[in-house]
């Protein structure tokens, strides 16, 4: 019985099946209806993202960072001894260590129409002459207006035209975590940029020195005075020192805060008014 009723069944669907189709066929379609699917091997083309680059801030602070080149006396040539060749030859000092020696760091213009630049205190000192050199390659002589030791500030004046600055920003509002950028001439090998977050405040070293800020941007010999630079692009702190052992950076920057900077840079002007 299952056989009988099965084909009959088959052949009435199939006819009304036919009939339907036909029927459709003979309607006028919408637009809708018109357009072709879209096949599933179409490539999908993915919306670009913006880039993330910190150019910008450093296109717009860079030019008022400086490299300083300093001409410093020999420590030999402080020892009275040494002056007579006998004793040098006696003490095994040859006669070229009597001879000026020249140290490099770096140093950001913080005031254009006076030529103010700021650097730390470590970089100028005993310096016989002080020779700044501009991002556009251009060298000038610097006059040193005053110092700071226990800060590790010094404030030097320049004559030279058409000048880029950065402000000074307020080093209180800053938190760790606060992402930061540090510019200079690490290892005299040419402007550098780095950049980190600020990873502590208030740290000091021993000696009782003033608070610091602590950072992660890679900092090394030679960017000592250079600016470390908020995402503002304000100063808001001096290079000064990395911890570490030798003399290669392992992530723990020092800098003294920008407040400290402007304090220093208020007094020595005040003298020299």
């Amino acid at each position: 019985m299952r056989s009988i009723f099965f084909v009959p069944a088959l052949i009435v669907s199939g006819l009304i099946g036919g009939l339907f189709s036909w029927w459709l066929q003979g309607r006028p379609q919408s637009q809708e209806a018109a357009l072709a699917p879209i096949s599933t091997q179409t490539p999908v083309t993915a919306v670009p993202l913006s880039r993330l680059s910190l150019s910008p801030l450093v296109e717009k602070t860079a030019a008022a960072v400086v490299n300083i080149a300093v001409l410093q006396p020999s420590p030999y040539e402080q020892n009275p001894l040494l002056q007579d060749p006998y004793f040098r030859r006696f003490f095994g000092v040859p006669d070229g260590a009597l001879a000026p020696s020249l140290s490099a760091g770096s140093g950001v213009i913080v005031d254009a129409d006076k030529g103010i630049v700021l650097t730390n205190h470590h970089v100028i000192r005993n310096a016989r002459a002080i020779e700044v050199t501009l991002s556009d390659q251009r060298t000038v002589q610097a006059r040193l207006l005053g110092t700071s030791p226990e800060t590790d500030i010094a404030v030097l004046q320049i004559d030279a035209p058409r000048l880029a600055q950065l402000p000074l920003g307020n080093s209180d509002v800053l938190k760790v975590g606060d992402y930061v950028v540090a510019i200079g001439n690490p290892f005299q090998i040419g402007q550098t940029v780095t950049a980190g977050i600020v990873s502590a405040l208030g740290r000091s070293r021993r000696g009782g020195s003033p608070a610091y800020v602590q950072t992660d941007a890679p900092i090394n010999p030679g960017n000592s005075g250079g600016p470390l630079i908020s995402m503002s692009g304000e100063v808001i702190g001096i290079n000064s020192a990395i911890i570490g052992p030798g003399q290669g950076n392992v992530g723990i920057g020092l800098a003294v805060p920008s407040n400290t900077a402007r304090a220093v840079l208020d007094a020595v002007l005040q003298r020299q008014e």
